[in-house]
């Protein structure tokens, strides 16, 4: 079970929080092709390494906050509140969709 530093409540069991997904993707303006808004909703990255990513402390104080973690090892190198602006860029992996599979 991970241990995940809520950052208004400190250290508490991965039970109490629930995961939103990858965190820091900006939403497409109104005037963008059917393609760009299909991509924005339903296509995420999914590293093997680093990864931001939302979490909600939904037995706690119920606030959203974003967290840098390791996909591979589960560690958890940071926890910011939401409007902060983390730690610098997690190294990028290789893009899920670079070759266009799947498509």
């Amino acid at each position: 079970m991970l241990l995940i530093a809520c950052p208004w409540c400190g250290p508490r069991d991965e039970i109490e929080f629930r995961c939103g997904g990858e965190s820091h993707i900006a939403r497409p303006g109104p005037e963008v092709s059917d393609q760009v808004w299909a991509e924005y909703l339903f296509y995420r990255a999914n590293p093997k390494g680093a990864h931001r990513e939302r979490w909600l402390h939904a037995a706690g104080c119920r606030r959203w906050f974003n967290l840098v973690r390791d996909t591979v090892t589960h560690e958890i190198t940071a926890v910011y509140r939401m409007g902060e602006s983390g730690p610098a860029e997690p190294p990028a992996a290789a893009p899920s969709r670079a070759s266009g599979a799947g498509r």
